[in-house]
């Protein structure tokens, strides 16, 4: 792959981080390659993605250097151009960087040699019934030292702007896109659609729209399922619901789900991939649904997913199954699977185990 342009996100409050992007800088100086910083601001306020991506000269390859959370700055930005994007892990999660920072110089070798493959994951899109704003002053008071807010996304000059269908907004998620409450004694309450079927009516604290690669992240900390980043799904997760039915409901990639305030409900914020990106009154709706840009991830083997998730969730063994001794492998791991497991995705770990 020809890489004219790489743009660096840098998680700046990590000491590590700082040298992987001198390694980074380094590189790129010896190959001709143009760098610039992107995702930062200096004049006190942030830029949509687009502001973003134009002024670091359209990248070829988004280099993000911390943990998840610096990829899904990065994520917004490459998804943006359609550009690549390599996460080189430097958090304590890492589901999604792919890298060690030790790996950061032979990774970039190995994607200007052609030694990869790209890792197509769903972007979740928007539709509003509105323009999703910011309060004046709601800023100062969710800032928590983590720096000025995105602004408000606007609308995709690409898309037609229909009363029923809404206002398309400019702004894709790759983990979930969340409406919460605002305040602690109010509680959202939310008509929830599938596919513009009345599911149910909820009161909740939040109510999430997450992606498969999403559901590692806040889905499954309020309960949600574990959905293979390869799957091609939506997943609808309430969080702490007053009602019996608490679970998550999975959907088919066309099929939309629509959130709507209900009359008595309190005001709610909208959050895309953890960032507060507006706030909706009691009458208004989101529509949440597959993208049709996808974010394209630099992977250079193949991806462990199941291990990842034992070691980063520190999954343990029942007691009675360690008992009963070791398993053995399920399938063969040292000749080729029979022809009807050929079309399987079967990994093993380097012992064989």
């Amino acid at each position: 792959m020809t890489v004219d342009r790489l743009g660096l996100v840098v998680h700046g409050g990590r000491p590590e981080a700082v040298a992987a992007a001198g390694l980074v800088r380094t590189w790129c100086a010896e190959h001709a390659v143009g760098c610039a910083d992107i995702d930062v601001w200096h004049d006190g306020g942030r830029r949509s993605a687009r502001e973003e991506v134009e002024a670091g000269g359209d990248p070829d390859l988004v280099v993000t250097l911390g943990g998840d959370g610096t990829f899904l700055r990065g994520a917004r930005l490459a998804a943006e151009n359609g550009s690549l994007v390599l996460g080189v892990d430097l958090g304590r999660v890492g589901f999604l960087t792919e890298v060690s920072a030790s790996a950061v110089r032979s990774a970039l070798d190995a994607v200007r040699e052609d030694r990869f493959e790209v890792d197509s994951r769903m972007l979740l899109a928007l539709r509003a019934s509105r323009r999703l704003e910011v309060p004046a002053g709601m800023e100062s008071l969710i800032a928590y030292g983590r720096g000025p807010l995105l602004p408000p996304p606007q609308v995709r000059p690409d898309c037609e702007v229909d009363p029923d269908w809404g206002i398309p907004l400019d702004v894709t998620a790759l983990n979930d896109v969340v409406v919460e409450k605002l305040v602690r004694d109010r509680q959202v309450s939310v008509g929830v659609y599938v596919s513009g079927r009345l599911l149910a009516s909820y009161s909740a604290d939040a109510l999430l729209v997450a992606t498969p690669t999403g559901s590692t992240a806040y889905s499954f900390a309020a309960g949600g399922p574990v959905v293979s980043p390869r799957a091609e799904a939506l997943v609808f997760t309430p969080v702490a619901p007053h009602m019996a039915f608490d679970r998550s409901v999975v959907t088919a990639p066309d099929e939309p789900v629509g959130l709507r305030l209900l009359e008595r409900s309190g005001p709610a914020a909208v959050s895309v991939d953890g960032q507060l990106r507006g706030v909706l009154d009691p009458g208004d709706w989101i529509g949440v649904y597959a993208a049709p840009r996808r974010l394209r991830a630099v992977r250079l083997g193949p991806m462990d997913f199941y291990g990842r998730l034992r070691e980063r969730m520190n999954l343990t063994d029942a007691p009675a199954a360690v008992a009963d001794g070791s398993p053995a492998p399920l399938w063969s791991v040292t000749t080729p699977p029979p022809g009807d497991l050929a079309h399987l995705a079967l990994l093993t770990a380097p012992d064989g185990s």
